[in-house]
């Protein structure tokens, strides 16, 4: 990471070409309308849910991923704690890969807790 930019700003990027990319192809949309209907609590909070996604997103190496299911499970009231429990989770379906990944959240996490 770059000592100029920090994990917010990464994220706000990310958001900004997305929006950009919805934009021109619109039917991206539908998948995002899909996205907010399987977040929306239920039989589980959107705290879990987000770590969850946390979780997969570390398994998966999407670093993006990582960076808005961070910030979105910091918002929803997740602790350094669960956000933790999440990623042990991750590692132990992941392995090393997810472990390293898993770094890389975890550095992610600091910087959204400190708000």
């Amino acid at each position: 990471m770059d000592a100029e930019k920090s994990w917010k700003s990464t994220l706000e990027e990310v958001k900004k070409k997305t929006e950009e990319l919805v934009g021109s192809a619109p039917e991206l949309s539908k998948f995002l309308k899909y996205v907010s209907a399987a977040e929306e609590p239920k039989a589980l909070d959107t705290k879990t849910k987000e770590l969850i996604s946390l979780a997969i997103a570390v398994v998966v190496r999407c670093e993006p991923c990582i960076l808005w299911h961070c910030e979105a499970a910091v918002k929803a009231g997740a602790t350094k704690e669960e956000i933790l429990d999440a990623l042990k989770v991750a590692v132990v379906m992941g392995g090393g890969p997810a472990l390293m990944y898993a770094t890389k959240a975890y550095e992610i996490a600091k910087e959204f807790l400190k708000e």
